[in-house]
């Protein structure tokens, strides 16, 4: 026989349900949930807010005092990315496509620590980044590539092209000569490649996409850049060999790799959020700044430059690769500021190249440089500078030399072909020296970077735009910033 239940016994039973102090324990079995209920999918799922509950009492459960609950700011803000929105400069188009995982040790807030002490050579060097920087960031956007590898070359180089180490490395990318001539850098008494903006980049990147699937992670990868992927290799097998883990924090390596990955996450780190750090990012328009033009061989670099109306300083800034002050036989690329492309056309169409402005001298027998170059008005340096002479260089017979046709040929020209060694500067450490192993290279190669003796004196080495930079006050360790990522 069924119960019958008349309307105002359920509604009572109802109100009592409500009541504050109405204990689950005391439900009915046949009132508690089962043990095997679950909740519907995620998207019709009741969604609760977790809030400290008031303590339970013995006579039941406290219902808070209002429905609202409210819930406080998170100490760290997560930085948004509206994707939906231009880019206002080349930074923000940077941060949009930051997708490295980001890395916290002590090692990167050193390093953030040195290059906030030293803003004036941040600046300087943002600065001179300016001009491949958007290259180099549309590079890495249509290969699908993290652009916090944009920053790179500050780390290898100081952005820098006529950079050049101890170890042979050259460039913004620092290529040593044989991993160069690998990746097609032609390197001759012309030319060098591994200066060129435009090859050493696309070079730099495929050798990075390599390591990038070599090893399936782009710490071990960026590791794999400085130490060389055999080394790399072989430390990530010495660990899995004793059972431990094969991340790139674990692995024992040399102090120049251990910090080289952290030199690059301070930067984008200060990049991403400059305001965290009181450091202004010079204004970087997210437009080309450079773009390219065929050049015929009968021109010299100075004429160029005159065609372009670009200080010769700007126009070889652009041009590094070339040796020789003059264009080697065959079309040639000539890179030029994108403002400067009109002009240089309109200049090249009326030029008259009139008499050249170089020739060809033949060595005779027993002819020394000193003798030539006094011959001819030059310094014996600046003879071997114009021909990539060594100072011990000696002569031959019938050898073909580049000389300047006129007196004012030469005035009007930098030197050419001697890179500067100028390292980027490198967080201070106990010992005097460190020694770089392995760079971008199969094998193992030394590279000596001197190092000031303490981190609050630590100065940047110069660079081809200015004085060192004077170091400011040790400041306290920078918070190393929560950071949001957005998908391009």
């Amino acid at each position: 026989m069924a119960t019958r239940f008349s309307l105002p016994w359920l509604l009572g039973l109802g109100l009592l349900l409500a009541l504050p102090g109405f204990a689950q324990e005391g439900l009915e079995p046949a009132l508690r949930p089962s043990p095997n209920f679950r909740w519907p999918e995620a998207e019709s799922r009741p969604m609760f807010i977790d809030k400290p509950r008031a303590p339970r009492g013995a006579e039941g459960l406290s219902a808070p005092s209002s429905g609202v609950l409210e819930v406080g700011d998170p100490l760290h803000r997560m930085p948004t990315i509206d994707l939906t929105e231009d880019a206002e400069d080349l930074w923000d188009r940077i941060r949009r496509g930051f997708a490295m995982p980001d890395l916290d040790t002590e090692h990167v807030t050193d390093q953030q620590i040195f290059y906030l002490n030293r803003p004036s050579f941040l600046k300087r060097v943002f600065e001179r980044g300016r001009r491949y920087l958007y290259y180099i960031v549309s590079e890495l956007e249509r290969r699908g590539m993290p652009t916090e590898l944009a920053l790179l070359p500050m780390v290898e180089s100081a952005y820098n092209p006529m950079a050049y180490s101890r170890a042979h490395a050259s460039g913004l990318w620092q290529f040593i000569p044989s991993t160069g001539r690998s990746y097609n850098l032609t390197q001759n008494a012309w030319v060098d490649e591994r200066r060129d903006v435009i090859a050493s980049t696309n070079a730099a990147l495929d050798y990075l996409q390599t390591i990038y699937e070599m090893h399936g992670d782009w710490h071990l990868a960026l590791a794999s850049y400085n130490w060389g992927e055999g080394s790399v290799g072989r430390a990530i097998q010495k660990n899995q060999a004793a059972g431990l883990s094969s991340e790139y924090a674990h692995l024992s390596m040399p102090n120049e790799t251990r910090n080289y990955v952290p030199k690059l996450q301070a930067l984008k780190n200060i990049v991403a959020q400059p305001e965290l750090f009181n450091f202004t990012l010079p204004y970087v328009p997210n437009r080309p700044y450079f773009v390219t033009v065929e050049m015929p061989a009968t021109l010299d670099l100075g004429t160029a430059a005159r065609l372009a109306d670009t200080p010769l300083d700007e126009f070889m800034a652009l041009n590094p690769s070339y040796r020789k002050p003059v264009i080697p036989k065959g079309n040639q690329s000539l890179v030029i500021p994108a403002d400067k492309e009109a002009v240089f056309r309109a200049n090249l169409a009326d030029f008259n190249p009139g008499a050249p402005r170089w020739k060809a001298y033949e060595v005779a027998a027993g002819e020394r440089v000193d003798a030539i170059a006094a011959r001819l008005g030059l310094s014996p340096q600046r003879l071997r500078e114009l021909n990539s002479l060594s100072a011990g260089a000696r002569l031959s017979e019938g050898q073909t030399l580049l000389v300047p046709a006129a007196p004012d040929s030469e005035a009007s020209l930098p030197p050419l072909g001697q890179p500067q060694v100028t390292p980027s500067p490198a967080v201070a450490a106990p010992a005097a020296t460190q020694t770089r192993a392995g760079a971008k290279d199969k094998r193992r190669v030394s590279k000596v970077i001197a190092k000031p003796a303490s981190k609050a004196k630590a100065a940047p080495s110069k660079s081809s735009a200015g004085k060192p930079a004077t170091p400011k006050p040790t400041v306290k360790k920078a918070p190393v910033p929560s950071k949001g990522k957005a998908t391009k």
